[in-house]
């Protein structure tokens, strides 16, 4: 009886000349956004982690003082509220942001011709923010264009838009929603732009206005992107700064604008206290999690993903 021979492994080949080198050029390319990703994203966040728990000026030496910054922080006053000013803006700018671009979408839908409003529209996207926020406090002025119109149109005096601290948080909400309206409405667009036609004339055979087909037939259809567009609105929303800071001065008036961006940008490079402002932004970063892990949770609800 001839006796089985147990199974060879074939050996290992090694990999071609030209997959070494292609290998070789692909590190090439990745490399510098690598070494970037390290240097300004991974590096500053460790070591905002670790100055979390230190007292540091920037100067002296560093201490450690433990949990001492975040007890401290989630005691302060300015903390709390610039939080509720941060959620605040996210709750207005958010649905009514997003509400905006999903009815221009669906009236640039209509159009044969939509390039130029799309250039119109998107317009804000690509110019600087802080451009914009000095454009805007221009027209926020007492003798500004809307305060003008105001005034020659209604016969009153027009509103203190950036020194009343009941307006200042609604000017820099009108802003951030003028400023985020363009890309919303292109995503939308291009949502839009797949669902099927003959389902849309399905239901309006069945009887379906535009109102139902907006609620009941397209927003099911591209809720995923909704979502998609939810969750970048509110992480954006959690970083207001620049236009805060061009916006008014110091926050002001009364605070009445400070966001948890500029408590921290105020800690740290305002008094120089590193520790409470990396604090501040742990915290930050804690609220944002939570926020979209909401979020995710209660996708299950109102998102429909198409099933195979």
């Amino acid at each position: 009886m001839t006796p089985r021979l147990a199974p060879v492994a074939p050996a290992t080949r090694r990999p071609a000349a030209w997959r070494r080198r292609d290998r070789r050029w692909g590190w090439v390319f990745v490399g510098p956004q690598v070494i970037g990703m390290l240097l300004f994203i991974l590096g500053p966040f460790l070591a905002s982690l670790v100055l979390a728990f230190a007292s540091w000026d920037g100067l002296t030496e560093l201490k450690w003082v433990g949990w001492a910054n975040f007890a401290d922080q989630l005691g302060d006053e300015l903390l709390l509220r610039s939080i509720v000013n941060t959620l605040l803006i996210a709750v207005i700018t958010v649905p009514i942001g997003l509400g905006l671009s999903l009815l221009i979408a669906v009236a640039l839908q209509n159009l044969r011709t939509r390039s130029l409003y799309l250039v119109l529209f998107f317009a804000p996207v690509v110019t600087s923010t802080v451009a914009v926020a000095m454009i805007w406090q221009q027209l926020f002025r007492s003798d500004g264009v809307l305060s003008s119109v105001i005034a020659s149109t209604l016969h009153i005096d027009p509103p203190d838009w950036l020194g009343d601290p009941h307006l200042a948080l609604i000017s820099v909400c009108i802003v951030t929603i003028w400023m985020s309206v363009g890309l919303n409405t292109v995503i939308f667009l291009a949502g839009l732009q797949g669902v099927s036609p003959s389902v849309l004339e399905a239901a309006q055979l069945d009887g379906a206005g535009p109102w139902s087909l907006l609620t009941r037939i397209r927003m099911p259809l591209i809720s995923p992107i909704i979502f998609f567009s939810t969750i970048v609105a509110f992480i954006s929303s959690l970083q207001t700064f620049d236009t805060v800071f061009v916006l008014t001065s110091d926050a002001g008036p009364d605070n009445a604008t400070r966001t948890i961006v500029y408590h921290i940008y105020d800690l740290g490079f305002g008094r120089f206290e590193f520790g409470p402002s990396s604090a501040a932004s742990v915290i930050l970063l804690m609220l944002t999690l939570v926020i979209t892990g909401l979020q995710f949770t209660a996708q299950k609800r109102f998102v429909h993903y198409e099933s195979d």
